[in-house]
């Protein structure tokens, strides 16, 4: 089975962007590496019904933390079999968001930090009931809330379908769910973590990455 690394960060962090350039460096040193991303909106029912909520629709569905958990959780466990696949039919697999990503903004909404009590019914419901993998190396891509607005905004205006949702536009969730994606970096939440802060830090993660691969 590859390596499974998770990309994690705010909306706007650049995950997308530095997945792909980790993906052609990798391929570049000979590695078969490729990338799955969350949530699988277009894909997945139970994407696509919590982004129809954070529009505004689907009734009260956007207001119940748990409830929009549910619906990130499946929309994961839905793709499993196809992670597992692309786990045996590459060295490493990337991943754009994954379960920590749930732990933090459910923390975030609930105003609880990375010790309290969603964050470990998050982890017990996907790497528990759902029996989703952890991942061998979870990456937080730390940038700055005010940076991550900024461009979260930009690719809403060029692209009509990554308009902002209500969780991007809430600037004081997307803060508290940067707070609590550090909290969980510094507890290695559910295996390692590296926290990555600007692009001179990309030769390191790329060593990294074939250091975890080569084992």
């Amino acid at each position: 089975m590859g390596v499974l690394i998770a990309v994690e960060g705010l909306d706007g962090a650049g995950k997308r962007t530095l997945i792909e350039g980790l993906i052609a460096e990798l391929s570049a040193k000979g590695l078969r590496a490729d990338s799955l991303a969350f949530p699988q909106y277009g894909h997945s029912i139970h994407a696509d019904l919590a982004a129809e909520a954070l529009r505004g629709g689907n009734g009260d569905l956007a207001g119940s933390i748990n409830g929009m958990a549910i619906m990130f959780a499946l929309d994961r466990a839905a793709a499993r079999a196809e992670l597992l696949d692309l786990l045996g039919g590459n060295d490493i697999v990337i991943l754009d968001r994954w379960v920590a990503s749930n732990a933090a903004y459910s923390a975030a909404r609930g105003h609880q930090d990375a010790d309290g009590e969603i964050v470990s019914w998050v982890g017990d419901l996907e790497f528990g009931r759902l029996e989703l993998p952890p991942p061998d190396l979870t990456v937080l891509l730390d940038v700055s809330t005010e940076v991550a607005a900024e461009r979260a905004r930009r690719r809403g205006e060029l692209d009509d379908t990554r308009a902002l949702d209500a969780y991007e536009r809430d600037g004081g969730l997307q803060r508290r769910t940067g707070e609590v994606y550090r909290e969980l970096a510094d507890r290695d939440w559910f295996g390692r973590w590296w926290t990555y802060r600007s692009d001179d830090d990309r030769p390191a993660l790329l060593t990294l990455c074939s250091e975890i691969f080569s084992g």
